[in-house]
């Protein structure tokens, strides 16, 4: 790779060509001045006139982090002036928690029901401004979309109880 520069200040050369090797990662990086006295950076040895930039050579990338056999590594211990929760405290709020959940569930799954009900299996009935079947189908269409994601929601529901320790 040989990218030539002339009448450019070489700090901008010597960027984009360290810019294109790191993305390489690899091989060193010569300066070649000409007789005509025009700057050349390459990573392909010209003659005498090249020199090496100095703090270059082969660049290599770091090694991959490896997951961590055994057991995981404890979290860093909390401040001593944080403040705690007693066990009675904590299962109160889980089972606050567990009534709010539960109360979104049923409420979504009321939900599920008038819908599924309305959409009546991919044929609701039509309403009154959808003589354009264009407008009967787009309201086919979000039914169908708010089904699906009343349905997601639920799912997501009863993952969070079961989380509830």
């Amino acid at each position: 790779m040989t990218t030539r520069f002339n009448r450019r200040p070489a700090w901008l050369a010597l960027a984009a060509l360290l810019g294109c090797t790191a993305a390489r990662a690899e091989g060193v990086i010569y300066k070649c001045v000409d007789a005509a006295g025009h700057t050349e950076f390459t990573d392909v040895y010209r003659g005498s006139y090249c020199k090496v930039l100095e703090g270059t050579g082969a660049i290599t990338t770091p090694p991959a982090r490896r997951a961590q056999a055994g057991p995981p590594r404890a979290s860093a211990p909390s401040p001593a002036d944080f403040p705690r929760v007693d066990g009675a405290e904590q299962r109160a709020r889980d089972a606050d928690r567990r009534a709010i959940l539960t109360d979104e569930l049923n409420s979504e799954m009321q939900k599920l029901a008038d819908l599924r009900k309305e959409f009546n299996n991919g044929e609701p009935e039509r309403l009154g401004g959808e003589r354009n079947y264009a407008k009967y189908q787009e309201r086919v269409a979000q039914l169908r979309d708010d089904i699906s994601r009343s349905e997601k929601n639920i799912d997501a529901l009863k993952r969070e109880i079961a989380n509830i320790k």
